[in-house]
């Protein structure tokens, strides 16, 4: 395993919506001539943490997560631009022990160091779409999560529909055309009955934070 890892910056608005709530017509955002078909994937998380929870106090959180485009080990971190994301290649763990691979151990070195310990298991049956531009470049991704979350401190176990809406490499590049575009989605996701999300994360909402 590679000690780098790859590196990748989320900008992305997360919203709360019921079961009921229909997806709106994407094709009105700024710049958004597609939608492509639904991809749906299904997503397996483990989320940890030292006992005394000091990566989450630094707002950093570290998962081993199976399925999906992106499955590996995961450390994201929260910055004034967007979520900083460092991934890696998954290793090998059986459902008693999960072993957080020295790679991604030294990548958090200066916050945290073994053990760590399972935090929350999360589950999402995610559908995708993708957004483009006239060219066909990718402006932004769109998922429509349900959420199965356990609380492996207290084993409570909550579920949830909420949706993402993550820039993509022809995004716009400026501060106000970026605002514009979230703000537009802001406007259509009211419209059908949704709201910009009150939890920050998938594991805070777990845990109740």
């Amino acid at each position: 395993m590679s000690s780098a890892g790859e590196h990748s910056l989320e900008i992305e608005r997360k919203y709360d919506v019921d079961e009921a709530t229909p997806i709106p017509d994407w094709s009105s955002l700024p710049g958004v001539t597609g939608v492509g078909e639904a991809e749906a994937r299904e997503l397996d998380a483990r989320y940890l943490d030292t006992p005394d929870g000091r990566l989450g106090r630094a707002k950093i959180a570290l998962r081993r997560r199976t399925g999906g485009p992106d499955e590996g080990w995961h450390v994201k971190r929260v910055t004034p631009a967007g979520k900083a994301e460092s991934r890696w290649p998954l290793t090998e763990a059986g459902d008693d022990e999960i072993v957080v691979p020295d790679a991604v151990a030294a990548a958090i070195a200066e916050i945290a160091a073994p053990p760590f310990g399972v935090l929350a298991r999360i589950r999402n049956t995610r559908t995708a779409y993708a957004l483009t531009d006239a060219s066909g470049a990718l402006l932004a991704e769109f998922v429509d999560d349900r959420v199965t979350a356990t609380d492996e401190r207290s084993g409570r176990e909550t579920t949830w529909r909420e949706w993402e809406l993550e820039l993509g490499p022809a995004a716009p590049a400026d501060d106000a055309a970026r605002a514009a575009f979230f703000a537009r989605a802001d406007e259509l996701v009211r419209a059908a009955g949704g709201e910009v999300a009150a939890s920050e994360s998938k594991l805070g909402r777990a845990l109740g934070v």
